[in-house]
């Protein structure tokens, strides 16, 4: 029964990857040069729209994951337009790092070296080099991994900067959208410093890589995450004293299976046992969102007692790979069997069936979310492309286990 449950279920996500995901961001990306910044939550296109280093990079980790790992030939072709984009447009050729933004004509728009963007540009590369062996790009991943280290590692604050003007000096406002909290630090930042810097370990195993992958969890472990609340505190002055205490039940459970993942990749035995504990309790914590629907809302702040119960597209799909690795470290079919409810409701309420995709969200009423993007600065094929390639993955080792 469980073979069963796992093959129709891997043969799900393959389906849902190939037939939704990739066609609709392939179809999205064009000739790589001329395709719209944005997409809205109506299916219009906005050919005026900028676009951002976020979605470049992260079209180019899709296109280059999904190339490596299925081997189909539209997602190399995709990837070598994506990477040929993030090189010579978005590439500062004269201080290093990215842009935040650029035009519809590929000039700049907005020059600031935003160090999440830095970061994902980095996972981006890294994962072309795993697929393609390309050494051009290497070298593009390792020269803004050197930017991040010379420019925007704080040594004696222990931890990575926001945000830096062009040429790296100090910005006013150093917020990553207009949503988030003017501070010097994040979570958000740093766990997405995390994910580039382990990916660069694959392709680059150099010690001052690994010893980014190692202070990086430490900051996660020892700064970040709270232990009498079980949660990843959000936002931290530059003396990392936290700013507010929302929670976070999307980054909760990413953070879950993303810190393991940088420890497995390190290798050594007291890292790994000290994350797996964090781990643990992040995806115990996150599980206190869980609805009788099966899904995971967005925010809660004690704080106040306000909830955000919408359903975001990203939360959904890192809970489904959060909740099954819990399962694999634990056994415990609590978390199986909550992966496997996100992905019900996911396929049931988020899927377009219309016209592609996921929606960005559904509101705590259920109603669909259209007023958000379809495509866009933030809404990417990165979450749950890589939900379905991880998934993929991880059930066809535990097939071969069994």
């Amino acid at each position: 029964m469980m073979e069963k449950m796992l093959v129709q279920w891997r043969n799900e996500l393959s389906e849902e990857l190939i037939c939704d995901i990739l066609p609709f961001w392939t179809a999205f990306l064009g000739d790589g040069v001329h395709f719209a910044g944005r997409i809205d939550g109506r299916g219009k296109a906005h050919p005026e729209a900028g676009k951002g280093a976020v979605l470049i990079a992260r079209m180019l980790w899709t296109f280059s994951a999904a190339y490596r790992m299925t081997g189909r030939p539209e997602c190399l072709d995709a990837a070598r337009k994506v990477r040929e984009l993030l090189a010579l447009r978005l590439i500062d050729p004269v201080y290093g790092g990215v842009y935040w933004e650029i035009a519809p004509d590929g000039d700049p728009l907005c020059c600031k070296k935003q160090s999440y963007a830095v970061g994902f540009a980095i996972y981006g590369l890294s994962e072309y080099v795993r697929a393609t062996g390309d050494p051009a790009a290497l070298d593009e991943a390792v020269a803004l991994f050197g930017a991040l280290e010379e420019h925007v590692w704080d040594a004696a604050r222990g931890g990575y900067a926001e945000a830096l003007t062009r040429d790296w000096r100090p910005l006013e406002d150093m917020r990553l959208s207009e949503k988030d909290a003017n501070t010097y630090f994040s979570m958000n930042t740093h766990l997405h410093l995390l994910e580039p810097c382990a990916n660069l370990l694959r392709v680059w195993p150099e010690d001052r890589v690994a010893e980014a992958v190692r202070r990086l969890l430490r900051i996660h472990t020892d700064r970040i995450f709270d232990p009498q609340a079980g949660h990843l505190n959000l936002f931290f002055d530059a003396e990392w004293q936290p700013q507010g205490r929302t929670v976070s039940y999307g980054h909760d459970i990413e953070a879950s299976w993303l810190i393991v993942e940088a420890a497995d990749l390190l290798g050594d035995p007291q890292v790994r046992a000290g994350v797996g504990s964090v781990s643990e309790a992040l995806a115990r914590a996150a599980a206190e969102g869980v609805q009788p629907d099966g899904s995971l809302i967005y925010e809660y702040d004690p704080l106040t007692g306000h909830t955000d119960a919408d359903r975001h597209w990203w939360v959904q799909a890192e809970a489904v790979v959060g909740f099954f690795n819990m399962y694999e470290q634990t056994g415990d079919a609590m978390f199986l069997r909550r992966s496997r409810d996100v992905w019900r409701y996911i396929r049931t309420h988020l899927l377009d069936s219309a016209n592609g995709e996921w929606f960005w969200s559904v509101r705590a009423d259920g109603s669909v979310n259209r007023e958000d993007d379809k495509a866009g600065f933030w809404k990417c094929p990165y979450h749950n492309g890589r939900m379905c390639l991880e998934l993929m993955r991880r059930i066809e080792r535990l097939l071969a286990e069994n």
